[in-house]
């Protein structure tokens, strides 16, 4: 088994897109790359924790690959926007995708590189590339937010301006 980390705005709107695949083991709602140790979610959503959410993904790379991980991910961020992601605004909103391994490195640097080069975008991609930091599980009422809460979820994700966005670019 192997491990993913991407930030991609609200880690609600993150797991959905890989859950229920061949070879994805778990999805873990969490913050990461801050500088509060065992951030909590109202400490992370001030912004001045410097964490981003994330979603910690454990797949089988024999069954699923990192390269179709990060096919998956583009199309759920604009990867132009560095204030957040939609309606989310904040340090904490911000797109990144990190890496375990060089392997990850290279593969998200040329799968940056392809999106950069698509014409899909009138600004630069600055999604940033960054090696994983410490992984801090999210409070439990976040994990599977979608399920626990549907009607919510549906909601705020309508609000939201992502899947506007997604269906005009991808």
């Amino acid at each position: 088994m192997e491990q993913a980390m991407f930030a991609g705005g609200c880690f609600w709107c993150m797991v959905t897109p890989f859950e229920e695949l061949p070879g994805i083991h778990g999805i873990v709602s969490g913050y990461a790359g801050g500088i509060t140790e065992n951030p909590t979610y109202e400490e992370v959503k001030t912004g001045t924790t410097g964490h981003y959410e994330v979603v910690q993904i454990t797949f089988d790379p024999a069954l699923f690959s990192y390269e179709k991980l990060l096919e998956l991910y583009w199309p759920q961020i604009d990867p132009t926007d560095d204030g957040g992601q939609f309606q989310d605004r904040g340090t904490q909103y911000r797109t990144a995708i990190f890496y375990y391994n060089e392997e990850q490195r290279l593969a998200a640097l040329a799968s940056k590189e392809q999106v950069a080069g698509s014409g899909r975008f009138s600004g630069p991609v600055i999604t940033e590339i960054l090696p994983a930091p410490t992984f801090y599980r999210a409070e439990e009422y976040h994990q599977d937010y979608h399920h626990k809460n549907p009607k919510h979820y549906k909601e705020d994700r309508e609000q939201s301006g992502r899947d506007t966005f997604i269906a005009k670019h991808w």
